[in-house]
C-alpha cells in the first residue's frame, strides 16, 4: 500500500457524556495516553489511545452526549 494513509479510530466505550476533551487536532499522542474522559451515571471512565498517532479529527465537544461506539477521535 504505497501512498496510504491507515487511520486509527476511537469509539465511546459506553453513552454517556464528554465530561474532558484532553487533546486537539494535530496533537501527537502516544498508545495509553488518555485523549478525553467520559460520564455515565456519575462515574467517569478514560478514553484512552490505543497506538502512537497524530489527532487527525475530533468529533464531539465537551457536554455532547454521545452513545456506545460512537466514533469520538481519528488518529494518523
Amino acid at each position: 500500500m504505497t501512498g496510504a494513509t491507515l487511520f486509527k479510530q476511537v469509539g465511546a466505550p459506553m453513552p454517556g457524556k464528554i465530561f474532558k476533551l484532553l487533546v486537539n487536532v494535530g496533537d501527537e499522542v502516544k498508545a495509553g495516553e488518555t485523549l478525553l474522559s467520559t460520564e455515565a451515571m456519575k462515574m467517569e471512565t478514560n478514553v484512552k489511545a490505543k497506538e502512537d498517532g497524530v489527532v487527525k479529527e475530533v468529533l464531539f465537544k465537551e457536554g455532547d452526549q454521545v452513545q456506545q461506539g460512537d466514533l469520538l477521535v481519528i488518529l494518523c
